[in-house]
């Protein structure tokens, strides 16, 4: 299990090349930028990222995990990316995973279900049970409960990170660039 500790860091470096790489491409973004920030939003942000306040998260969550399971990486930020933005990010990769577990043994269910129903109707044998069973992706009794796919039970692989340094270290990088940020107002930014 994820814990803070263990999440991955996106340096700002590293995030401005990926998005540099969407805004040149034709293809749909495989990125999502989550900015957690509440009031402290005001400034500026990152281009197209996304902003969900902390404040909201406990009723968001799934509804993010739901309209970012087609994106490949997700990075999450706060202003330093200490406290709310690491939180967010996990709060996000827990939802995802009982998410996706209940997706799984919902379909699994489902399928069973129907082989059972097929089995039941056309009164079959155990071979020809398993024949019913693996052509539509089921295991059976007999087969044994690990051999399931450990893809299907993960989803779209998805790597999620927290931007170091937040949003503070990329406005001292990326605050003036305006296509890696919108809205800045350098004012804010002065000690």
């Amino acid at each position: 299990m994820q814990t803070v500790a263990t999440l991955h860091r996106m340096p700002p470096t590293t995030l401005s090349s990926l998005l540099s790489k969407v805004q040149t491409s034709n293809y749909p973004s495989s990125l999502a930028i989550i900015d957690v920030r509440d009031g402290d939003h005001a400034g500026g942000h990152i281009k197209s990222s996304q902003h969900v306040p902390s404040s909201t998260l406990d009723y968001r969550i799934p509804e993010l995990v739901r309209t970012l399971k087609e994106k490949d990486t997700v990075v999450f930020h706060c202003s330093l990316s200490q406290q709310r933005g690491p939180g967010a990010a996990l709060k996000y990769l827990r939802e995802r995973e009982r998410l996706l577990a209940g997706a799984v043994g919902a379909s699994e269910e489902n399928e069973k279900l129907g082989v059972e129903k097929k089995v039941a109707e056309e009164g079959l044998g155990e071979e020809k049970i398993n024949d019913i069973a693996g052509s539509h992706g089921v295991q059976t009794v007999t087969e044994g409960a690990e051999s399931g796919s450990s893809e299907a039970r993960r989803g779209k692989e998805q790597e999620v990170y927290v931007l170091d340094g937040g949003f503070v270290k990329w406005q001292e990088l990326y605050g003036e660039d305006e296509h890696l940020t919108e809205d800045y107002a350098p004012d804010v930014w002065r000690d």
